[in-house]
């Protein structure tokens, strides 16, 4: 992998990883307290439709880097992320639906289920940290 790779995905972990940070305030909140707050609802899903929009595009950067076809879609970009092992195929499972919600967020914004939003806020803390520390692992590793 090339250091302009490693730069590009790094950036985009960055972004991930920023968005998490602003995540928490939310993570406290209680669910009828964000229902209630339309900033925070509207910060909440831009913060959660870039952090998706990042792990889709380092997805699609190391699949194609790696010799292989760009993924048909969103969701099949989780999914070869974890048959061609940059993630582990497991979180590739558990991760590859946050793709529906960003299509959701971006084309279906008039009808979003505030409390789906909610629930992935909590979904992401758990699954994104893992999926930045195996894209890192996994970069460094060809850094050997």
């Amino acid at each position: 992998m090339s250091p302009l790779d490693r730069e590009i995905i790094r950036r985009k972990l960055a972004v991930i990883v920023e968005n998490l940070n602003a995540l928490k305030p939310i993570m406290k909140m209680t669910k009828e307290a964000y229902i209630g707050d339309v900033y925070k609802r509207k910060a909440t899903e831009r913060l959660l439709q870039e952090m998706i929009e990042a792990a889709i595009d380092i997805n699609t950067h190391m699949i194609v880097q790696g010799g292989h076809i760009a993924p048909d879609d969103y969701y099949e970009s989780f999914i070869k992320a974890g048959e061609f092992k940059l993630i582990s195929a497991a979180l590739a499972e558990r991760l590859a639906p946050s793709a529906g919600l960003r299509n959701r967020l971006v084309h279906e914004y008039d009808l979003l289920d505030h409390s789906i939003v909610f629930d992935a806020v909590h979904l992401a803390e758990k699954l994104y940290p893992k999926y930045v520390k195996d894209i890192e692992n996994y970069i460094s590793k060809e850094d050997e």
